[in-house]
């Protein structure tokens, strides 16, 4: 499926593709909360990295999060994912970590195409959730303290949703 998204103002468009379009996991951690969550969570969804074409690249500007410090006190550095954003309005846009090159995770609030509607909502991270934040609970619903085992690819397969 061709996915096509923007900023608010404007600035930024892209397009990608991805066999896994389903808004199905809401991440509740601080970075997701505090750079992309109205609703204090973020929804991402995965792409094929080698399918993003951007127009207006030069309103794209990329923030790298630090990582959370251990309990010794000792900063680890900065994240190797790289959140992508709209210089001129803020808009979350997408993800790129090196670790997976093959891959981008485009903010779903980003995308302009309509999206499927998921069967369930999984909610990762609920354990990093600001207190203000009721995270959703009961049938329809999986919450996870931390990462899900099941990766976005798995869990469209598991469920017949891979579209190609």
């Amino acid at each position: 499926m061709v996915l096509e998204g923007s900023c608010h103002c404007g600035a930024v468009t892209f397009s990608l593709r991805s066999a896994t379009p389903h808004p199905y996991m809401a991440c509740y951690c601080s970075i997701c909360r505090k750079t992309a969550g109205g609703g204090g969570f973020a929804v991402n969804i995965m792409g094929e990295a080698d399918t993003l074409d951007v127009r207006g690249q030069d309103a794209v500007s990329v923030y790298r999060a630090r990582r959370a410090r251990e309990s010794g006190g000792s900063d680890d550095g900065l994240s190797p994912a790289r959140r992508h954003f709209c210089v001129r309005c803020g808009s979350a846009l997408w993800v790129f970590d090196p670790r997976w090159p093959e891959l981008v995770h485009p903010f779903a609030s980003a995308i302009d195409t309509p999206l499927p509607r998921p069967p369930e909502r999984v909610h990762c991270m609920a354990g990093s959730a600001a207190a203000w934040v009721e995270v959703p609970a009961g049938e329809g619903h999986s919450v996870f303290d931390e990462y899900p085992n099941e990766s976005v690819e798995d869990w469209h397969r598991a469920r017949g949703l891979t579209t190609d």
